[in-house]
């Protein structure tokens, strides 16, 4: 399957999913810059689909990410959350990625695509969208071919593998999704 495919494969799936656009469509009446609904929201899915399991995983959190090197508190991001919250009851996590370098010791991203980049599996690096027309669109600066791959991969970017492995044990993703594999 070609990367083309895989990203409306994807889109397809999301678009299936009731709740993943309505959390997509209540994300962007916040009108953030360079925003997306990412992580477990589009990972999980996918995992599941290719699973095939009838129920989808529940989300512990719906990460939603932007970028904003102007206002980079964290009040803000509560705020944000609020917001949303009171848009539809979901379990929203937002963070400005302008402010997430500090957290790990790295040069300053340079925006939400970038910060992605770095995050601990390359699987995880994906997020979804909406563009002005209301399509979904998918945000992967690391492609799509490692999530369709069976496996869990550690970022070479991120520069800790232990991590990987310790988050792949503690949220039990071996166990919900038996067919992936680790790979360090």
């Amino acid at each position: 399957m070609s990367e083309r495919q895989r990203r409306h494969t994807i889109i397809g799936w999301i678009e299936e999913d009731p709740m993943r656009m309505l959390a997509l469509r209540t994300a962007q009446q916040l009108a953030l810059n360079d925003w997306c609904l990412a992580a477990g929201f589009v990972r999980n899915l996918v995992w599941d689909h290719l699973h095939g399991l009838a129920d989808v995983t529940p989300l512990n959190d719906i990460d939603v990410i932007y970028f904003d090197p102007y206002d980079t508190s964290v009040a803000t991001e509560k705020d944000l959350e609020q917001r949303l919250s009171s848009l539809a009851v979901l379990p929203w996590s937002i963070k400005n990625q302008a402010r997430m370098h500090l957290k790990h010791h790295h040069a300053p991203y340079l925006s939400s695509s970038d910060a992605m980049s770095y995050w601990v599996e390359t699987e995880t690096v994906i997020g979804a969208t909406l563009g002005h027309d209301g399509k979904v669109q998918l945000v992967a600066p690391m492609g799509t071919a490692a999530l369709f791959g069976f496996s869990i991969t550690a970022n070479p970017r991120h520069g800790n593998p232990k991590v990987m492995l310790d988050r792949a044990a503690s949220k039990g993703w071996l166990i919900r999704w038996p067919q992936l594999q680790l790979k360090i």
